[in-house]
């Protein structure tokens, strides 16, 4: 039987208006889908008109205008839950989903679930979770040593793996996916006896050792940056205390 990085994978990643998760908004998205690596991937994608302006930084990023989303984009409600119907499907069917810096992805995918079907992630996942791959913690927990950035560029450099037309989330999504598979082989001796899932317990685990290393990076250097132990799934913020009138 082939091992999991040999076998089915998807991929989900964002374009968005930039790096706040709880306020920024998704401007286009797309979900990969491979049933076994060398075979051609099917991809679906979603064009989102956020119904707020997009920053000059953000367009210069991904090349998606006000103007362009606009005319091309459609309403974020439908997209939101379409997307949650396509990752749900992945999780039924087993398949393990590669998200790149998960937090940031799917963090902000419950935030727009939340601001536009009043639903959240989790909801969608109560029967059957989901099983997420992240290369960016894979990456940082096997090779923990390696000097250097771990973007999706870096990584793909790193690994060998093709990345055309990066921050375009299909081309981003498929790129992830790839090097998750370059991931499990390069290190298929700590990972081929692993499933999925104990994966997806284990890069929780991972992930808060890599925030409490970084945090204490920034408390050495004196900067005051709060780095979130969270994965892949940042806790929805409290509401804060009602002002009466």
């Amino acid at each position: 039987m082939a091992c999991w990085y040999e076998g089915p994978l998807a991929a989900f990643d964002t374009e968005t208006t930039g790096v706040d998760v709880e306020n920024d908004r998704i401007v286009s998205a797309a979900v990969v889908i491979q049933d076994a690596p060398g075979t051609r991937p099917r991809v679906t994608r979603w064009l989102v008109n956020p119904g707020v302006p997009v920053p000059e930084a953000a367009t210069a990023v991904h090349g998606l205008t006000d103007e362009h989303l606009q005319r091309n984009g459609r309403w974020p409600a439908p997209v939101m839950h379409e997307i949650a119907e396509v990752l749900s499907e992945q999780a039924v069917a087993g398949r393990p989903l590669v998200v790149m810096n998960a937090p940031f992805d799917l963090t902000l995918f419950d935030r727009e679930l939340r601001r536009h079907r009043a639903s959240s992630l989790d909801r969608w996942f109560e029967s059957t979770p989901l099983l997420v791959l992240d290369p960016r913690v894979l990456d940082k927990h096997l090779d923990r040593y390696r000097k250097g950035r771990r973007t999706l560029t870096d990584l793909c450099e790193h690994y060998g793996v093709t990345l055309e037309g990066a921050h375009d989330a299909g081309a981003d999504a498929l790129a992830a996916l790839e090097v998750v598979r370059a991931v499990g082989r390069r290190f298929a001796a700590r990972l081929e006896r692993l499933s999925p899932a104990e994966l997806h317990t284990l890069q929780a685990v991972w992930h808060a050792a890599q925030a409490r290393g970084l945090q204490a990076w920034f408390a050495r250097s004196g900067t005051e940056e709060a780095v979130d132990p969270a994965w892949p799934l940042r806790p929805d913020l409290p509401a804060g205390p009602e002002v009466a009138a």
